[in-house]
């Protein structure tokens, strides 16, 4: 057990990792170099730590040093406990939470492991934005995906704001990078997997119409923008989700979760 010590000057290196949480780019580039990731709320931590991730260190607000009280007996991490204030100081925000860890990455999974067994994956282009693609991994999770795949330039899913979306699922679903990019997808497709991509576009065709098969690969664009032409190309089937009251398209976190219990086992 970590004993937790109170740290009252927000320079204190201590902190160093809960240092600029809103500097989207900063973090961007510096939590995956340095091997980490912040954890916030209590059940996030906790999913986590359940999920094997090894704890650096917690920041803590008083009031849920109790709260934490079987995760910190658990871990030889350093606990820090900060008032409310001086966590704002730190981290740039008002952690309502009051309870943040920094977390250690593992290795990501090859595509071949991630794969072996699934029978439902999710295939995800040029998602940067952190809001859906944490609401899209909580989908995932609660709709029985196996996997999600990300083509290079998607969004880090173990970034705050994803992790806090999705409510820990980043933790539950395995994922991999697909690279290269679209050229990968035969990898999928190798794997037996009928890859299905989803778009408004001409001559795409009811997702229920299309026999959903053993494997299947549920493949999803940005935001505006949607799809590649190169990964549509790549795909087996275009695939559409019928609108209603001259609507063209769904939010891409409500068009996953439409299309992962279309094609739920």
């Amino acid at each position: 057990m970590s004993e937790p010590r109170t740290v009252t000057d927000p320079a204190d290196p201590r902190l160093a990792d809960y240092t600029g949480l809103t500097d989207v780019e900063l973090r961007r580039k510096r939590e995956p170099a340095e091997g980490l990731f912040i954890a916030e709320g209590e059940k996030v931590i906790r999913r986590a730590v359940a999920a094997g991730y090894r704890m650096r260190s917690m920041l803590l607000t008083p009031k849920w040093l109790e709260v934490m009280g079987e995760v910190i007996e658990a871990t030889d991490a350093p606990v820090h406990v900060v008032d409310p204030a001086l966590a704002e100081a730190v981290t740039g925000y008002h952690v309502h939470r009051g309870a943040l860890a920094s977390m250690e990455r593992k290795p990501l999974p090859a595509v071949a492991e991630v794969l072996a067994g699934a029978r439902r994956v999710a295939v995800l282009e040029g998602l940067v934005d952190h809001t859906n693609l944490g609401a899209i991994f909580r989908s995932a999770a609660a709709l029985g995906m196996d996997a999600v795949l990300l083509s290079p330039d998607c969004a880090d899913p173990l970034y705050r704001r994803a992790v806090k979306v999705s409510m820990g699922a980043v933790f539950a679903v395995p994922y991999a990078r697909l690279d290269p990019w679209p050229g990968s997808l035969a990898t999928v497709q190798q794997a037996g997997f009928s890859v299905l991509a989803l778009t408004p576009a001409e001559g795409a065709v009811d997702l229920a119409t299309v026999a959903v098969q053993e494997k299947t690969a549920l493949m999803l664009g940005a935001e505006g923008d949607g799809l590649t032409a190169k990964a549509m190309a790549a795909a087996d089937h275009l695939v559409r989700i019928p609108m209603a009251h001259g609507i063209d398209s769904l939010n891409v976190g409500a068009a996953a979760a439409v299309a992962f219990y279309a094609a739920r086992a």
